[in-house]
Parts: structure tokens; C-alpha cells; sequence
């Protein structure tokens, strides 16, 4: 698998594409083959079937205690890069990008080093499982993207500062319903 330099691009609206949840499956495997240490997990629009988004195949690289830095090694060596842009996550929850060619298509790739167990874990496969589990919040969530939009805001940055407060919302409600 070659991981390519990253392509940044303006937000837009894609619909869901299944070869992302094949990409995500073969990146899990490739990176738990590597350093048996680390859980992948597929997080993200891209892995809830049917829901749309920018078509940004989010991964949770999970590291137990003691393996950050193997984490961000196993990913600097396949050849993600560091994340740029103005607000980069910083080196102590760290993200790597990168493209993969598939089918003619290039897939980005965020890959989010995050440590197992933690807030931010429980939180991104809660609400993965939240939208898995209601097609109507499924249906929400695009349509706040979608609004999102069209208000113009293309900045990625923003974009997803702006999907925030329903994300929390979603997840608020889930903790006081299970």
C-alpha cells in the first residue's frame, strides 16, 4: 500500500463511496500488521454506510500507554505526512495525511493518533455508532453539512467548527439514552 502526498482541497459534498470502508479495512490491517501494539478503527462519515460527507477516510490510530511515538513512527514510514495548515493538532495528539490511489481515484486520508481508552476515543465511536445506528440523525448530520455549504464555508478548519455543536448535541443525548 503507498501512501501519497496529501491534496488539500476546499469542503464539499460527496456521497458515500463503499471503497472508503475498503481502503479504511486494508489501512487497519496494514497498520495492526506492523505494531500489533496499536488498534485501528474506521471513524468518520465514511464509515457509517450511506452517509455522505467530504469523502475523508478518518482513522483512530489508538496507542496504548507508552506507544505515541511508535504510533507516529509506523505512520511517518508508510509516508503520511505531518498535518499542516494554520491549526495543526499538536504533536501530543497528533494527525498524519495522506492519499491513496484507488480505481483511478484519489481517497485522503486523516489519520488521528489518539490514545486508547480516552474521552476523545469513547466520543469518535460513539457517535460513529449513533449514526450507524439512526438513519434519521444519518440524515441530519448531511443536512447540516449540506447547510453548512451553502452558508460558503468551504474552509475546512471551519467547517468542521461548524458541524461541532451537533456532534455534541448527538452525543449528549446518547450518553442519556444508554
Amino acid at each position: 500500500m503507498r501512501i501519497r502526498p496529501y491534496i488539500s482541497t476546499p469542503a464539499e459534498f460527496h456521497v458515500y463511496d463503499p471503497r472508503g470502508a475498503e481502503i479504511a479495512g486494508l489501512l487497519c490491517d496494514t497498520l495492526t500488521n506492523i505494531e500489533p501494539g496499536l488498534q485501528v478503527e474506521h471513524v468518520g462519515s465514511t464509515s457509517v454506510f450511506g452517509c455522505g460527507g467530504k469523502g475523508i477516510i478518518d482513522l483512530a490510530v489508538l496507542y496504548p500507554e507508552g506507544l505515541l511515538a511508535r504510533a507516529k513512527a509506523v505512520l511517518d514510514e508508510l509516508g503520511f505526512e505531518k498535518q499542516g495548515g494554520r491549526e495543526p493538532f499538536p504533536e501530543d495528539r497528533p494527525m498524519r495525511v495522506g492519499c491513496i490511489e484507488h480505481e483511478d481515484q484519489t481517497f485522503r486520508i486523516h489519520a488521528h493518533v489518539i490514545a486508547l481508552g480516552s474521552d476523545e476515543h469513547r466520543a469518535l465511536v460513539s457517535f460513529r455508532e449513533a449514526l450507524r445506528s439512526s438513519s434519521e440523525l444519518r440524515l441530519s448530520y448531511e443536512e447540516r453539512k449540506r447547510a453548512t455549504l451553502a452558508r460558503g464555508i468551504t474552509d475546512s478548519i471551519e467547517y468542521n467548527k461548524a458541524k461541532q455543536g451537533f456532534i455534541t448535541a448527538a452525543l449528549n443525548r446518547r450518553q442519556f439514552t444508554t
